[in-house]
């Protein structure tokens, strides 16, 4: 039987879409919307932390937590992020990004509860990464895209939407029927995507 967190509809979806609100830049706001725009998932990240603490909550109220996601190092490049199913108080797995390698390329290591290694998140085209990276302008028209694999098997995308105003990456793992990857440390992963590579760049 599936945790009470497992059943809401924040991790019952194949595909959503995930946005980070217009106009706040201190305090990045981030929402989750199914195909049908009905909002299942919301945070608020909290400005200059020295330790990342974020909680995905199912709404703008945040009385209903969904997930934790801790930084185990504080300001670590590199750093591991545990991430904590708030409903069992259980951990689900890990993201672990990887480092100096994800200068060039924006990559992370998916792990399960005991911190072995599952899959990985990576920028799908290295070349595109790269002139990303060249300026900011050149990454304001360049969009990104991830792919999520386990065993070296493409089992889901994030592809971002071409709008230098709104940030927002559409969310897709419908040939995952399988679910060979939970979707909380998918829903986990595009968060840190959103709220970390964003802030970092």
């Amino acid at each position: 039987m599936s945790s009470p967190a497992m059943s809401h509809s924040a991790f019952a979806h194949d595909r959503f879409t995930a946005r980070r609100k217009v106009m706040t830049l201190f305090s990045p706001q981030f929402h989750f919307y199914d195909e049908h725009e009905n909002m299942i998932g919301y945070l608020k990240q909290k400005a200059f932390k020295l330790k990342e603490d974020i909680r995905l909550y199912s709404d703008e109220s945040m009385t209903h937590e969904l997930l934790t996601i801790k930084a185990r190092k504080i300001l670590d490049f590199s750093s591991a992020y545990d991430v904590m199913d708030s409903a069992t108080q259980q951990k689900v797995g890990a993201l672990k990004r990887r480092g100096w390698k994800s200068m060039l390329k924006d990559e992370w290591i998916v792990m399960d509860a005991n911190d072995v290694e599952i899959g990985r998140v990576k920028e799908e085209s290295a070349l595109l990464a790269t002139l990303r990276r060249l300026h900011e302008l050149i990454a304001l028209c360049i969009p990104q895209s991830y792919v999520f694999e386990v065993g070296n098997q493409q089992v889901g995308t994030a592809k971002q939407n071409f709008n230098p105003f709104v940030l927002k990456l559409n969310v897709d793992f419908s040939q995952d029927q399988m679910k060979r990857m939970d979707r909380r440390l998918v829903a986990a992963a595009v968060v840190l995507l959103l709220a970390i590579e964003g802030r970092q760049k």
